[in-house]
């Protein structure tokens, strides 16, 4: 009998990739960017209609005495008047709608790499957690093997009642810990829960006890800040080019026909209006334009400079972590893993005291913590690093 598709899909691990999907599927804040994005893209199309042009019907001579009682002998003029857009207006309407746009398309590239970047953490600390519930456990079996081993010494008397009060405390403080642990799992789990939505038990993530280097984006590339920068300098500028522009009046051209009363005389009507900037000559939305540009360029620059050094530290956070990382998890654990067989079995042939035998033990519980810690901090490192340098997949593939 063979089991339906969705239940083989639950009992597979949850990768770090799944992870993203789910979460770029169910974000708020990617709907969010996507529907700005959309508008944007309504905008370019709104920024290219031309001005509705006008239909006019008058009728004048009516409703008076005599032969204008009526209708009847009204003049009556039927006129189309036709906006006329002068100096590029609607091209330069377009521009700043198409600066618009590529501005909300950065928005949602950056929307999808903070994602990538608070999912990737909560996976890593979620795969941190799982293993420091592995070494609380692992502590707290040695501590009831060791309160158990102690029980029987003194009770054959090779040993002091003190041998049995130190392991008895040594395994209240390690199912205290193994409790936290837990408890902490329990946190980690639900914080990625909330952020994909998906429930699975078990996550894959064979690259969290590695620290091989990760391709990276070329260190010259400039970041998601300086990109959105200059996205909002370039919609600046392409509003200065706009006002400048709207200073030039625009024209309107009237056509259309006229009927004199019950006659059947019929006259062209033409005209041409053309507004007169008397009171509002643009010049004050042309220097408040100018002002902003001038805000995004120095907003542009320091930005600029924020991502050369933020990026500067990162890279050297990542060096600095790896090279912790590949000590902690190597030599000095390797080390510490030696010390405490050792201590193990001199204390069972009964040539160590008990003292060396727990201290060798908390030194390879604090190297298997302090392990974990350089592990979790690298991947982290590496993580800021990725967003940094504008990555939306994730930098870990399982």
């Amino acid at each position: 009998m063979s089991l339906p598709l969705t239940t083989l899909a639950q009992d597979l691990p949850l990768t770090l990739r799944e992870a993203v999907a789910h979460a770029q599927e169910r974000a708020p804040t990617l709907r969010g960017a996507d529907a700005a994005a959309r508008a944007a893209d309504a905008g370019v199309e709104v920024a290219g209609l031309r001005p509705n042009p006008t239909l006019s019907i008058e009728a004048e001579n009516v409703l008076g005495t005599g032969r204008y009682s009526g209708f009847g002998g009204a003049d009556r003029t039927v006129s189309l008047a036709v906006p006329l857009e002068l100096g590029g207006k609607r091209q330069a309407r377009i521009n700043v709608a198409q600066a618009e746009r590529a501005a909300a398309g950065i928005g949602l590239t950056a929307a999808r790499a903070d994602l990538t970047q608070r999912v990737t953490e909560a996976f890593v600390r979620l795969a941190a957690a799982q293993r420091r519930q592995d070494i609380a456990r692992s502590a707290l079996e040695w501590a009831e093997r060791a309160a158990h081993a102690a029980q029987e010494r003194v009770r054959t008397g090779k040993a002091s009642p003190i041998e049995e009060q130190r392991a008895q405390v040594l395994k209240l403080g390690a199912d205290t810990r193994f409790g936290k642990a837990v408890r902490a799992l329990a946190l980690a789990h639900a914080d990625l829960t909330q952020l994909t939505g998906d429930a699975a038990l078990a996550i894959s993530a064979s690259w969290f006890d590695t620290v091989a280097p990760v391709e990276s984006a070329p260190f010259g590339q400039p970041s998601l800040s300086v990109v959105a920068a200059q996205a909002q300098l370039a919609i600046a500028n392409a509003r200065v080019d706009a006002a400048r522009r709207d200073r030039m009046p625009d024209v309107t051209i009237t056509a259309g026909t006229r009927r004199y009363g019950d006659s059947p005389d019929k006259a062209a009507v033409l005209s041409l209006s053309i507004p007169l900037p008397l009171f509002n000559s643009g010049s004050g939305a042309l220097v408040r334009a100018k002002a902003q540009a001038d805000q995004a360029n120095a907003e542009g620059e320091s930005a600029a400079i924020e991502a050369q050094q933020a990026l500067a530290h990162a890279v050297a956070d990542v060096a600095d972590a790896r090279a912790v990382a590949q000590t902690a998890a190597g030599p000095a654990l390797i080390a510490a893993q030696e010390a405490a067989r050792i201590a193990r079995l001199g204390y069972a042939e009964g040539k160590f005291p008990q003292l060396e035998m727990i201290e060798a033990e908390r030194s390879l519980a604090e190297t298997r913590e302090a392990a974990l810690e350089a592990l979790t901090d690298y991947h982290l490192a590496q993580v800021r690093l990725a967003r940094l340098q504008g990555s939306i997949q994730p930098i870990y593939k399982d």
